[in-house]
């Protein structure tokens, strides 16, 4: 048997406790190092997982020089992305980065190429798509189960967290347009958004650099935002995000000519439903005919342990996770900086 892959994990909050957990448990991998700017959250961290003193550091660069490391896990701010995964594979490192990949698609083409030069894996942590509810319903798009596709919809909305880098755009689209893309096994040709700010009027984006993106900016943090994806067979799927509603929602559907798909992770007994239904011609008119609900049965799985999972096969085979690879990643990230310039011309339609 294989020694485990040694593992270090840079930011210990929410997201980065839940990675410190998976690849603590999985018998492929070992936590070598972790880092945590915040000293009550790292001492939490070690004592919740047992791990010794020494394996804990306020500091990324002093974990990503612990001997014998091969990959890094990466859950710190978006802003932070770049410099932490330039600095991780220049040291021959294989990583695996929570998403966005970066604040810009320039960056996160440059960081792909030098994961090839490098011969090393990225990975990007897009978890809905290692989702088995996910999985099972790009297979019933595939199976034709609700006819010919005709629009889609999403809405993710709740009171809270608020977040003081990225506006909801970057906080929370990435999900929907993941999940859209895989489902319809495409990609937009063109975007447009529309937002509205309450809370943080003075702030704006932070890019790797911290300075305003490149596009022309206005101040403040979208805390709603309307947003439009066109794919290039016509197809429109429509997002709807907020960060500040209490009726908190994680729904997404496609609607079909013979009825509509819905995830709603929200739903634990039956996440992913068919609404079966069609019109058909009476007269001059139209009356709705075999209308019943499905339940597709999934099998239970947790999303982020079938990522870490993935990440440490990739790490073995030195091959790339066609799913959530670097390139991927950086796909995702142009989509959205095109929202968001969208967003900053009052809602222009922007080409990609």
């Amino acid at each position: 048997m294989a020694d485990p892959i040694k593992v270090a994990v840079l930011g210990a909050g929410r997201w980065g406790n839940h990675l410190i957990r998976n690849f603590q448990s999985h018998p492929d991998s070992e936590v070598v190092a972790v880092a945590e700017a915040i000293p009550e959250q790292l001492k939490i961290i070690g004592e919740r997982y047992q791990l010794n003193e020494k394996l804990l550091f306020s500091d990324c660069s002093a974990a990503l020089d612990v001997p014998g490391l091969q990959a890094v896990a990466i859950a710190t701010p978006a802003s932070t992305h770049y410099d932490l995964i330039v600095a991780a594979l220049e040291r021959g490192y294989h990583v695996f980065a929570e998403k966005p990949l970066t604040v810009n698609p320039a960056k996160s083409l440059e960081l792909c190429e030098l994961a090839k030069r490098q011969n090393r894996q990225l990975f990007v942590d897009h978890t809905y798509l290692f989702n088995s509810v996910v999985e099972r319903g790009q297979e019933a798009i595939a199976q034709n189960a609700v006819g010919e596709l005709r629009y889609g919809y999403a809405t993710r909305t709740h009171l809270e967290p608020i977040r003081r880098d990225v506006d909801a755009l970057w906080d929370l689209a990435i999900h929907d347009i993941a999940i859209f893309n895989s489902w319809l096994g495409q990609k937009p040709v063109a975007v447009q958004a529309t937002g509205t700010v309450w809370l943080q009027p003075n702030r704006t984006l932070q890019t790797e650099d911290g300075s305003s993106p490149v596009f022309p900016a206005t101040p403040g943090l979208s805390d709603l935002v309307m947003a439009t994806l066109t794919y290039p067979d016509g197809f429109r799927a429509y997002i709807h995000l907020c960060w500040l509603n209490p009726d908190k929602q994680r729904r997404l559907a496609v609607v079909g000519s013979r009825g509509t798909l819905i995830f709603d992770e929200l739903d634990s007994e039956s996440p992913l439903t068919l609404l079966h239904g069609h019109l058909e011609a009476v007269g001059e008119t139209w009356k709705g005919a075999g209308q019943r609900r499905e339940v597709l049965e999934v099998p239970p799985a947790e999303p982020l342990k079938r990522a870490c999972d993935r990440f440490l096969e990739c790490v073995k085979t030195n091959q790339p996770c066609p799913t959530s690879s670097g390139k991927v990643g950086a796909e995702l990230v142009k989509i959205l900086w095109g929202l968001s310039a969208s967003l900053q011309r009052g809602g222009e339609t922007i080409s990609l």
